[in-house]
């Protein structure tokens, strides 16, 4: 079963984009982070460590968008993807991000980029490599 974690609009200045100015001036970038998830085991256990916790990924999502500037939003987004994608009950993530002051010469409303990615370990595998005993070394 897969449920839907979802933060939207989660803000923040990063220093992204081609441009000088927009490396030196920086500007707001607008994240919304949808996280497939299955809540079956988190509402039986009312355990937040059987889920993603959302406040824990709001300041990954500003962390990532704060960080080291990128050249494009795809970049940025594959990187926001891949911290949603280090929590344990991540199974894929669908990540936009939104650069509404990007430096367009027409009136505009938005300019984003909306990508999807899963987790490559699968539940049942990480069970298995977690209860898997280490091999010792010859």
């Amino acid at each position: 079963m897969r449920d839907t974690i979802r933060l939207v609009g989660v803000r923040a200045r990063g220093h992204h984009g081609v441009f000088d100015h927009e490396r030196a001036d920086g500007q707001d970038f607008v994240v919304d982070v949808a996280v497939e998830v299955d809540a079956t085991a988190a509402s039986d256990s009312d355990d937040l460590a059987e889920t993603v916790h959302y406040g824990v990924l709001a300041e990954q999502v500003v962390a990532e968008i704060e960080r080291d500037p990128v050249d494009l939003i795809e970049t940025l987004a594959e990187r926001i993807a891949a911290a949603v994608l280090t929590h344990r009950a991540a199974l894929a993530t669908e990540v936009t991000v939104h650069k509404p002051q990007a430096p367009i010469t027409v009136r505009f409303t938005d300019v984003s980029i909306t990508i999807r990615r899963e987790s490559t370990v699968r539940p049942d595998d990480a069970a298995v490599a977690e209860s898997a005993p280490l091999e010792e070394e010859a």
